[in-house]
């Protein structure tokens, strides 16, 4: 884009600037592509060292961001923050969302909607390359009035959702996946088929390891469109 830069410099004495950069002096708040450009635009050879009370513009979330001495902070945000929006493509067997967890949040909302599913089954969620150590309980109950429950121990995967023809379902509640430490998580999802159910599932995750990307992957078939939002909870 063109307000875009990569590095934030700090002038001397003296010094004729450039048209570029006098470009970017003039955009005010300076511009960055994601997070990674902005945190390598700071502190390195003629760059301005990162201090409480910078500014950012990231595009890939069109948010503006302040620097409060610790960590970026949202400008003028709620307690709840958009940081990625995926979009599934057609007829995939699986999704991998990177970047979804850093050291800003502790806590986070994944919700998954739209799309189809080429089999009426569920959803599964694995953190990182971590194929073991999970563990989950369901409890559902179908429109017709039927209950029941699932459960995995020492697993592959937690359930998280539905994966249905008429739609794919999914609001997760995730804890400290970044966090070196177990991470635990809750869920729910109202079945779109009208011999489906309404279930609540919840489990953790065996280990201490620090994620940033998850995968969502239904249990059997393809899965085409939708979307896969993940929010970030402020600390304070």
């Amino acid at each position: 884009m063109a307000n875009t830069q990569t590095s934030v410099p700090a002038f001397v004495a003296a010094q004729v600037l450039t048209a570029q950069q006098q470009t970017e002096i003039n955009t005010g708040i300076p511009v960055f592509a994601t997070t990674v450009t902005r945190d390598a635009a700071f502190g390195g050879a003629g760059e301005k060292a990162l201090a409480e009370g910078q500014f950012a513009y990231i595009e890939a979330t069109n948010t503006t961001q302040y620097y409060d001495g610790a960590a970026w902070q949202a400008v003028g945000a709620s307690g709840l923050t958009l940081i990625s929006s995926t979009t599934i493509g057609t007829t995939v067997s699986s999704v991998t969302v990177s970047s979804a967890f850093s050291a800003t949040y502790d806590n986070y909302k994944i919700i998954v909607s739209g799309g189809t599913s080429s089999a009426n089954t569920y959803l599964k969620m694995t953190l990182g390359a971590t194929v073991t150590g999970y563990y989950f309980g369901e409890l559902y109950r179908t429109y017709g009035g039927v209950s029941g429950a699932d459960n995995l121990s020492n697993g592959a995967y937690w359930l998280v959702g539905g994966a249905k023809s008429n739609g794919l379902i999914s609001n997760i509640e995730i804890q400290n996946p970044f966090l070196s430490a177990r991470t635990s998580y809750t869920g729910n999802e109202c079945n779109l088929l009208t011999t489906g159910e309404v279930s609540f599932v919840g489990g953790f995750l065996d280990n201490a390891t620090s994620y940033t990307a998850f995968t969502l992957t239904p249990n059997t078939g393809t899965i085409t469109g939708g979307t896969i939002r993940v929010y970030g909870y402020a600390n304070s």
